[in-house]
């Protein structure tokens, strides 16, 4: 993906090489609870808890103090995911609009190791996600050589620019209340269809990326898409469980197969139309 040169989000916060010190978290597990609650629940009883959370997270505040200096290649990489936020922003504001409705920008934060959310504290181990208490992408960037290492995706920077693309449209689900009327959906119902609402939510989120590429491809170069489909391939369930037991167990997915997450992204790629998204009548 061609990007030097180009727009940075505002909205990208860096905190790699850098560490909590000070304060200690205050409630960090009681405050990633209440937020969940908050983020399910809404209406009255968001409003509720909003001051609550306020309270707990004025707390909560930590310095950051630096503990090593960046790289060239690092601080380039930073660059470079900036560059590529900034295009969702640019695509969902498009998007948006011709669909009469207002999109809200989220933010994103870089990090080593781990990190403190309104959904309670992660670390890298997670891999990248979205926090829909703060509407915040979170990524420690060195996923990605695991990424290749591990689970055998290809080199190139649009294996980046499709899991921002996929996190951000986590976020255009929240905007829409897809992520909420979803988790409400899930309470009282067996494991294994609450798991195939989650397959639901995340081949959504495929379709949004591969959306916003359709309106990003002026900045694609040749090989992208085959980046990005062989990315999709490693995060397939599927691909996983083999990969990690030997075994594949379908009832266990939240994510999709390998198959059906490069449908999806190429469903958006090819149709650039977020009404043909229903990934939840395809489930069933």
């Amino acid at each position: 993906m061609k990007w030097q040169g180009r727009r940075e989000s505002k909205n990208v916060t860096d905190s790699r090489g850098k560490s909590a010190a000070g304060k200690t978290a205050l409630g960090g597990g009681l405050v990633g609870i209440i937020a969940m609650l908050l983020y399910i629940f809404g209406g009255d009883t968001g409003k509720q808890i909003a001051p609550v959370i306020e309270q707990l997270n004025t707390g909560q505040q930590t310095e950051q103090v630096e503990t090593r200096q960046l790289s060239q290649e690092e601080i380039a990489m930073g660059k470079m995911v900036a560059v590529m936020f900034a295009d969702t922003e640019d695509v969902w504001h498009k998007v948006f609009s011709e669909n009469g409705l207002q999109y809200r920008e989220p933010k994103m934060e870089l990090f080593d190791d781990n990190v403190n959310t309104k959904c309670g504290s992660a670390t890298a181990d997670v891999g990248p996600f979205y926090c829909p208490a703060d509407e915040t992408v979170y990524m420690d960037l060195r996923f990605f050589e695991e990424l290749h290492n591990r689970f055998g995706a290809e080199r190139g920077n649009f294996a980046i620019a499709y899991v921002i693309a996929h996190e951000v449209g986590h976020h255009v689900q929240t905007l829409l209340g897809t992520n909420a009327k979803v988790h409400q959906a899930q309470q009282g119902i067996s494991k294994k269809e609450a798991n195939k609402l989650s397959v639901g939510l995340e081949l959504q989120a495929d379709f949004y990326a591969g959306l916003w590429t359709r309106y990003n491809q002026k900045h694609l170069e040749p090989k992208d898409i085959e980046i990005a489909m062989s990315a999709a391939q490693a995060v397939g369930d599927d691909a996983i469980q083999k990969r990690v037991s030997g075994q594949v167990n379908p009832d266990s997915f939240t994510h999709g197969t390998s198959q059906q997450r490069k449908e999806w992204f190429m469903k958006g790629y090819n149709t650039g139309d977020i009404k043909q998204g229903n990934t939840f009548d395809y489930i069933r």
